[in-house]
């Protein structure tokens, strides 16, 4: 047996048993991938994959178990591989982040450069997607690193941490009758057009939550995953706007007629939780370890190993 054939398995199970999608992700022949399973399951004794023709229909119950010592397998070749970048060029390499387009636009710029003005021999790679892509990249080591406020706490391949706190914002025109009461209700917007986040992106279940648990049926004019767009639409007269507070950090609250200012919404959707997150059992290096306390300082080297070692899988803000 030998790596190509453990990375072929791993691949097909990837790509839901097709093997020419496998093959093309592994730059080869879809019959070299099938003859190369076909050899692993002949020197094991067992099928790894059960089969109707040629084709791959199901992971046999003694596959599952191939395919999680597979996995242990190529974690640590990965693992190996950065040891060696570690110990060989400790100043260098590539840190792949995975994250969502809020962290992407109004977090991650400066602890980014920071880190890039340490380490400047680093190769930054970012890669944008929703929660549970991002989850995702971390899982099949496409990113060392992930943050997002959504979903990552839900992979039991993740270990994850909580980074920092947040509450969403009502984005409206200074002129606006809601700019000027003290306290906004549920009900005071959910009389109101709403322009906000699509629902798979920054804390907007919260947001429905909240909603649903007063029986109120919010008026959704406009979804998007920018924040940037949604201001742009309520200067458009579109609606009154719901955004990540991250996002309106310059924004006032108070301007004159025609700005948009700012106004809380803490008291009703409560506190969101942006998270950091790495795949269990992953070797960080010395540089990652350095961006994850960039991000904040309660993400101290000696926390984030803990975790990583099984010892610390949370802690309170």
């Amino acid at each position: 047996m030998n790596l190509h054939q453990f990375r072929f398995v791993q691949e097909a199970a990837r790509h839901n048993l097709n093997l020419t999608e496998a093959a093309k992700a592994l730059h080869t022949s879809q019959p070299g991938v099938s003859k190369a399973i076909i050899e692993l399951e002949e020197e094991l004794g067992i099928d790894i994959f059960a089969r109707h023709g040629k084709r791959l229909k199901r992971i046999t119950e003694p596959g599952q178990h191939v395919l999680k010592s597979i996995e242990l397998i190529m974690r640590e070749i990965g693992n190996l591989k950065r040891i060696g970048e570690q110990y060989s060029a400790q100043d260098s390499g590539t840190l792949s982040i995975a994250t969502t387009h809020t962290q992407a636009r109004y977090v991650l710029p400066e602890p980014v450069a920071k880190l890039r003005a340490a380490y400047p021999k680093v190769n930054l790679s970012l890669h944008q997607g929703t929660p549970d892509q991002v989850a995702r990249m971390l899982i099949d080591e496409v990113a060392e690193i992930g943050i997002a406020t959504e979903s990552l706490s839900n992979y039991a391949e993740l270990v994850t941490l909580p980074c920092y706190e947040w509450q969403h914002m009502l984005v409206l025109p200074a002129s606006h009758p809601l700019a000027t009461k003290e306290r906004l209700t549920l009900e005071d917007i959910a009389a109101e057009p709403l322009v906000t986040y699509h629902p798979t992106f920054t804390g907007r279940t919260r947001i429905d939550h909240a909603f649903a648990q007063r029986k109120l049926e919010p008026r959704i004019a406009l979804e998007a995953i920018d924040s940037d767009v949604i201001t742009t639409y309520v200067k458009l007269g579109m609606g009154i706007g719901i955004v990540a507070e991250m996002a309106v950090r310059g924004m006032p609250a108070q301007a004159a007629d025609g700005e948009l200012v700012i106004r809380p919404l803490g008291h009703l959707f409560g506190q969101n939780v942006t998270r950091v997150a790495f795949k269990r059992g992953a070797y960080l290096r010395n540089f990652v370890f350095e961006f994850a306390e960039l991000l904040s300082e309660r993400l101290k080297r000696d926390l984030v190993a803990r975790a990583m070692t099984g010892h610390v899988n949370d802690y309170e803000l």
